[in-house]
């Protein structure tokens, strides 16, 4: 399945990027602070927004994804996010 991440918005403290998987839309904000805690500022943040629906597409089907969310509220529905995003 195809991911692709553009940057809608960005401001001092956020981001908001449009994401297109196949045929469905989502919009997801990503503070800074949490990019910054998850990544340490290695990877890009659009990577860290790809990556992070891999890790959902790999456990729940793309029509459970919520459309439009904060990054951080995937840990709510799986504890082992930031472990796993954080690593690689």
């Amino acid at each position: 399945m195809t991911v692709k991440v553009k940057v809608k918005s960005e401001d001092e403290k956020k981001w908001v990027f449009f994401v297109r998987v196949e045929d469905m839309d989502y919009e997801v904000e990503v503070k800074r602070e949490d990019y910054e805690r998850l990544t340490g500022g290695k990877t890009k943040p659009e990577e860290l927004v790809e990556k992070s629906f891999e890790f959902l597409l790999a456990r729940e089907p793309k029509e459970s994804i919520l459309k439009q969310f904060n990054l951080m509220e995937i840990a709510r529905y799986f504890p082992e996010y930031e472990r796993e995003i954080s690593q690689g």
